[in-house]
């Protein structure tokens, strides 16, 4: 089973910039890929971008387009999601997941991590 355990979520004013973690353990294949995904409150949990892990291509909504970078450290089993250029309408509680191969659902997700952006 893969776990996943984001961090570096926090308080963070409005143009400011803020890099969260994801540490993945477990299996994962050639093909899998990692995501972020964000919910606010009263919202629907909606994609921010992903990963793939062989790769590296990375996909970005297109509300975070030049703002957000997404990166893995495949020697250290983790995944960052750089934000800069903050604005209050990123706040949400920021998740990552993985689709352990292509065409499967993202199975396996972590526990999220706060992230507040002040005007």
């Amino acid at each position: 089973q893969v776990q996943l355990v984001e961090s570096g979520g926090g308080l963070v004013q409005a143009g400011g910039s803020l890099r969260l973690s994801c540490v993945v353990s477990g299996r994962t294949f050639i093909d899998s890929t990692l995501a972020w995904f964000r919910q606010a409150p009263g919202k629907e949990r909606q994609v921010v971008g992903s990963i793939a892990l062989s790769s590296g291509r990375t996909y970005y909504t297109d509300s975070v387009k030049g703002r957000f970078t997404i990166s893995r450290d495949n020697a250290n089993n983790t995944m960052y999601l750089q934000m800069s250029s903050l604005k209050p309408e990123d706040t949400a509680v920021y998740y990552c997941a993985a689709q352990l191969y292509a065409g499967g659902g993202f199975d396996s997700w972590g526990q999220g991590t706060q992230v507040t952006v002040s005007s």
